[in-house]
Formats: structure tokens, sequence, C-alpha cells
């Protein structure tokens, strides 16, 4: 192992350590979700008016669903003994991966989540204390159970259970594989019927597989199963009953015998144990889905070194075609349990496979695009399977569940009307902080160089640690070379990547080169060239100069100096974009609901109407760039009234606006509070806004704005990212005074992508 590899690994398990251990410790907490702020309130939620649902729980048990959380709580549960690639590791080790996987099915479907780790390996007592905490939940999702206990297990659960019941071991990623498969064989012109498979493992997850392969129209006969001993042939003996499913009537022992001729392989084993003399031994337009992680059966490069025609899927996000479960948990059991299903039956499975399937097909949408940064996305040998990031997945596959599972008979409760349902979808999933983690894999698949000051403070360090371990940025260091070295001795903190040093003597040819271009930009501005020379020493000067001359691709200062000391710098090197008169600032906040854009709060401290007007188009340009389609609200104190001078001003660049730009979706003057209320804007027919939320709010003046995105940041009630600089020609943004590490990172990130633009924009001329 390289001392780079072996660091980078220390400095991951780390980090992994200090996530899990940051107060508030492990990653899911409970809420309240009711109001609780009076006595009377409290008295409602406790004695005595708790009473009243209990009573009416006990006389009609299926108004549980109404009056308690239970129809949207899962619980997470295992023995600890099949743990990730961990193996028996026990029920306490296994607590954080359970919390994970909660954490998983809030973040994707709003999902509530107990986890549950009971330290029990005899499968009849772990079947009777699960049966015993059944009726918390709404469902059960069994995880990381050994075979062959799991299909013991979940049968006889499924069996005495009225609630949905999966292992996702299991049924996940056989029903992910299946959608794969079924657009696969599409690419390669085959028909499921008529092919031969080998499946590599005999695991809970290949047994479940291939049981739904078969659903799909796999002849049985055309299977060839293999496990650590070889092919599960006529010849075995000592086979658990799972595998004698599978024994085939042939002499064939190996899986390098098995495979020749085939035309499908399904690794769910271990990596490296399919050689290129094997896939070239396979027919025509073979497909390989190799799945185990992190090492796939054959490394994805190399299969296709080997063989062109190769269709190719792996379980790792770095490669096309990723069958990752979180496609299909989240929204099997959130369609489950809308429908208060009395079970996850095949049907259910099986309409999750179809709807995973149809929707790589589908026209991809802009937003899924920009979220994984490439030019295109269609339906191909590089794009069968969703990306994780597809917002319709939640709607797709949920309404698929939900619609079979009331076909089907097990549905309590039944959707007459699913345009209100998918729309009620879509409302769940404006929370939480999804749009960063699609902002971060745009950042990844072309990272970019970014440079970033005050580089000897510890949070700008840890940012600076986590944009080259996650590859999201290549990141330098600006500023005092010995003291960062010093301060990363200190915090412990290992990276080899570039620091500059403005006074260095290895800065000499620059500082020569970056004197001469800013005497000539400042020369009739005041500056003569000794002050060229000092200023060029200095960081603040230095870093602009950098990015102006293509020796960084972007630039993050700040921190720990004044925000307009820091910004006079930027504004005296960087050009304005073309057409643009006044730059202008820009916050993100993620809230509970869905992202929203704050303009202009650094700035501009009383911006004209004009000024106003050019704040609201850059704004929309920029909120574009997030795959965010910006609905734009010009902010004052009354509704559409334009009394006030601050009223009339405003009022005249929605004009202005409206005029010039009449596709824009932006009106005004409007009270913000009206302007985030669907109620509240049907009272206003005539607004181009509609009765759907404004997400952009464009303040009438600096202090307005500035002070509004500080309560929000000082009340911690959501992220804040900012402020992004709208209106210069190359990425530069200035970090608040004290940024968190997160901040930072986020403010990079939003870096990378603005470089990602330019570049494209650069290209298409």
């Amino acid at each position: 192992m390289s001392n780079k590899t072996h660091r980078d690994e220390k400095n991951f398990n780390q980090a992994a350590l200090d996530y899990h251990k940051a107060e508030p410790k492990g990653k899911i907490e409970v809420i309240p979700s009711k109001p609780h702020s009076s006595q009377r309130d409290l008295s409602l939620a406790y004695s005595p008016g708790v009473a009243v649902p209990c009573m009416e729980i006990y006389e009609k048990p299926e108004t549980v669903y109404d009056y308690t959380g239970k129809g949207n709580l899962v619980a997470v549960i295992s023995n600890g003994t099949a743990v990730l690639g961990l193996g028996d590791i026990g029920a306490e080790a296994s607590k954080p991966v359970m919390e994970g996987k909660g954490l998983l099915f809030k973040i994707f479907a709003d999902i509530n989540v107990f986890d549950i780790e009971i330290n029990e390996k005899d499968p009849d007592k772990f079947i009777q204390i699960v049966k015993g905490i059944a009726p918390t939940f709404g469902g059960i999702n069994l995880e990381d159970i050994k075979a062959p206990e799991a299909f013991y297990i979940e049968q006889k659960l499924k069996e005495e259970l009225d609630i949905p019941l999966m292992h996702d071991d299991q049924h996940g990623t056989a029903i992910i594989s299946a959608a794969a498969l079924i657009n696969a064989l599409q690419i390669a012109n085959k028909k499921i019927e008529e092919v031969k498979m080998v499946v590599n493992g005999a695991g809970a997850a290949a047994i479940a597989c291939t049981n739904l392969y078969i659903s799909l129209g796999l002849k049985r006969e055309n299977v060839l199963m293999c496990d650590s001993k070889g092919v599960i042939n006529h010849k075995r003996e000592n086979l658990t009953p799972e595998k004698i499913d599978f024994i085939a009537n042939t002499d064939i022992d190996t899986l390098e015998d098995a495979v020749k001729g085939s035309d499908v392989f399904i690794g769910l084993s271990k990596g490296d144990v399919m050689t290129p003399e094997m896939l070239l031994s396979m027919s025509e337009n073979p497909i390989v889905f190799a799945l185990a992680n992190p090492d796939p059966e054959i490394a994805y490069d190399l299969a296709f070194e080997t063989r062109k025609d190769v269709i190719m899927a792996t379980g790792r996000s770095d490669y096309p075609n990723q069958v990752n479960n979180v496609l299909g948990f989240p929204y099997i059991f959130r369609g489950a349990l809308d429908v208060q299903a009395k079970g996850i039956n095949e049907e259910m499975k099986l309409a999750a496979v179809r709807a995973i399937a149809d929707l790589a097909k589908e026209p991809v949408p802009e937003a899924v695009i920009l979220a994984y940064n490439v030019q295109n996305l269609q339906f191909g040998r590089e794009y069968f399977i969703p990306k994780p990031f597809d917002n319709r997945l939640i709607t797709k596959v949920s309404s698929a569940v939900a619609r079979a599972a009331i076909e089907s008979g097990v549905a309590r409760k039944t959707i007459t009307d699913f345009d209100e349902y998918e729309n009620s979808l879509l409302d769940r999933m404006g929370r939480d902080e999804k749009l960063v983690r699609m902002m971060q894999t745009r950042a990844k698949a072309d990272p970019k160089r970014i440079t970033l000051g005050n580089a000897e403070e510890y949070n700008v360090l840890k940012a600076a640690q986590i944009l080259y371990e996650e590859g999201i940025a290549f990141p330098s260091l600006l500023g005092n070379k010995k003291y960062i070295k010093e301060q990363m001795e200190r915090f412990g903190i290992e990276l080899d990547i570039p620091i500059i040093d403005p006074s260095d003597d290895d800065q000499k040819e620059n500082r020569q080169k970056y004197r001469e271009t800013l005497w000539k930009l400042r020369q009739r501005k005041g500056m003569n060239e000794y002050k060229a020379k000092r200023f060029v020493r200095q960081r603040d000067y230095f870093g602009p100069l950098m990015l102006r001359h293509g020796d960084t691709d972007g630039l993050i200062v700040g921190f720990s100096k004044n925000y307009t000391s820091v910004l006079r710098p930027v504004l005296e090197v960087i050009e304005k974009d073309k057409g643009v008169d006044k730059v202008a600032a820009m916050m993100m906040i993620l809230s509970e609901k869905k992202p929203i854009f704050f303009a202009d709060t650094s700035i501009n401290q009383n911006p004209t109407a004009e000024d106003l007007v050019n704040i609201a188009k850059m704004a929309e340009i920029t909120v574009k760039t997030f795959a965010v389609e910006p609905r734009i609200a010009m902010l004052g104190f009354e509704n559409f009234a334009a009394i006030s001078d601050t009223s009339k001003k405003v009022a005249k660049a929605v004009s202005i606006l409206h005029e010039k730009y009449p596709k824009m979706v932006v009106d005004g003057e409007i009270q913000p509070d009206f302007a985030m209320n669907a109620d509240h804007l049907s009272d206003y027919p005539f607004s181009k806004l509609g009765t759907t939320p404004a997400n952009t709010f464009i303040f009438p003046n600096l202090e307005s704005a500035n002070l509004s995105y500080k309560i929000i940041r000082g009340m911690k009630v959501a992220q804040v990212i900012g402020p992004i600089l709208m209106g210069l020609k190359q990425p530069v943004h200035v970090l608040q005074m004290r940024s968190s590490v997160d901040e930072i990172v986020n403010l990079a990130t939003v870096a990378v992508l603005d470089a990602q633009r330019r570049e494209k924009k650069d290209k298409s001329k």
C-alpha cells in the first residue's frame, strides 16, 4: 500500500469516527411532530387528552393509522449476523448500519425509522421477538441476517404478520437487478426465456434474484448457480433447501466452464473472480452484472478493454449502471405504507421492477442531467438503470407499488386520485439536503482547481481535506506556507496538495507577472507600481490574480476578515460579465421544505429599480445552475399596491422585467409570506407566480436581505450556502466570517459547478 493510499484511508477512517461521534451522536433522532409549547398542548399530547384516541383505537383498531405515526414508521431490524462485508459482528456492532439505513429511508422517502438490534441468533426466538414488537410499526425492513436463517425468518414473519415486511438484502437487490436485466436484455436483443445465465453466489441475495428473474420468464433449467465450491449440480451433497432448488443436471463443476457460451453473468460473490478469458468465452453482447462491493467480480474498465460489446452493471457509484438498493426499498415501503398494505407480495415487487425499468427508457429531465454533470443521458449501454438522484423515482415506483397492492387485494386503503397522490409525494421530498448531494455528484464528475484563502484556519484545512478526499475539487491552500504546515501538524491533517505562499521564492515569477497585471489594471485608479509590487505579496490580491491568469479555476476567500475588505481586491482584479453593471450576492437556504434563494445579500446597499432588474436576471441564471427552476418574487412590504417609495421602486423593476423578459416567472411587489403560500397567492390570479410558491426572493435593499438570512443562519433552522457572487467573469466567492467546515465545502462545490458551467459555455462558442 502506498503512503498516499494509507494516509487517505487513515484520514477517511478518522472522519467516519468523527462523523458518527459528533453531537448528537449517531445518525437519527426523534423529534416532536405536534405543537408542544403550551400546557394545553401537553395535556392533549399526554394525559388527559391522550386517553381519547386510545379508546378510539381500542374500539376501532384500524384507526391506529389515523391517530398515531404507525402508518409512516418502519422498523429496521437485524441480529448482526451478516453485516455488510463484515460478517457476524453482533447486534450492537451492527447499530451504525441500521441507523444508516434509517437515514436513507428518511432522506429518500420521508419514512420515519426506529432501528432495532436484537441479540438473538436462534431463528424462532428472533421471530417471536419481532412479532411481539410488530404492533408499533407500519412496516418492517429486515437487514443483514445471514442465510439460510434469513429465508426462514422472513417466510415465517410474512405468514404471521399483516404489515409490509421485506428482507432488503434479498429482495432489494433482486428488484433493482431485475429491472436492469429487463433493459439489458432489450439492448442485447435477447429474450429472457431463451438466455443462459450463470449466477455466482448462492446466498440470500443470489437466491432471491434468481427466483425473481424466473418470475419474469427465465427458465430454471437455463440457470447454473455457483457457490464457493463450484457449480451446484447433481453431484453435490449436503446442500441447503434453497440451493437444492437450483441443482443443475450437468457435469460442469467450475465457474470457468459454466460461463462458456452463457448470455448473462450475475455476480453476487467476491471481487476479481471473473477473468478476461472467462468474459471472452461468453456469447455475443454478454450481460455482466458484477455486483460485489467494493471490488466487482471483474473490474469495469478491464471488462470493456476485453470486450467492447459487454453490457455491464456494477454495485459502484463511480461507473454507469449502478445496481443500488436505494432505487427500490424507500419507494417500495412508501407505496406500501400509503395504502396500509398487509404485506409486500410478488405483484408489488414486479410492479417496482417494471416501474424502475420503464423509468430508464423515459427522456431524462434536465435536472438529472445537471445533477450528474453529463452531456446527455439516453437509454443504452451506459444508461439502463435510473440514477439514485432522479426525483421521479418516488412518484413512479411508489405509485406502481401502491397500485399493485390495491389491485392484488392487500391494501387496506384505496387511492382514488393518483395524480393527487404523486403531488403529495413530491411535496414530501422538498426537505433535506438532496440538493447538496446532487451538487457534489456533479462536481465529482469533473473536479476543478479551487484555491482556498485563509488556509491556516482549522475549518479551511478540514474543508480542503474533504474536498480532496471526496474528489469534489483539486484544492490548493493560499497563505503562509510555514504556518499552514504547522497548523496541519497541530490538527493532524495530512494532505498532499499545493500550498501557495505569495512571499515564497517559488512564486517569484508569478509575483512579477501578477504585479504587471495589477498595475495595468489600476494605474489610472490611484495605484502606482510600488503599491502593485507590495500588494501582490498579499493573499487578498494574489488569489484573484491567480484566478485572472488561469492558475486556478476558482477562488474561495474570506473567513476571518470583514466581507467588504476581502471583496474589494476581487472586484479590482476580476472583470464583470458581459452586460453586468453591478455584481451582487445570493444566499442558498436549504430549509425544511424546498431550497430557496435570497438576493442581494451582501453588496448593493440601496439598489435602484434598474439594479433590481439586473439582480433578478443574474439570480435566474444562477438558480438554474443548481437544476432548480427559478420562480422569482420581488419583495416589498405591500402586495401589489406600490404606495411607498420602496414598493414603487420594486413595481418599476417588475414592469421592466415583464417587458424585457416575458418568459421569466417573476412578479411583485409582494410580501415574502404571501409569495411562499399557495393559498395566499390564489388571491392574485393575475400574478405570473400563479399558485405555485416562489423559491427566489429579490430584496428591495441590502439591510432587509442581510438581516433575513442572518436570522435564519443564527437560528440554525436551515443550512445556508453563500454568499454566491453573481456577475463576475470567473468563479470567486467570499466566505462569511467564521464559516463552518460544511459551509466552506459547499461554497467550494458551488465554485466547481460555476467553473464547469463557464467551461461548457466557452466550448459551445
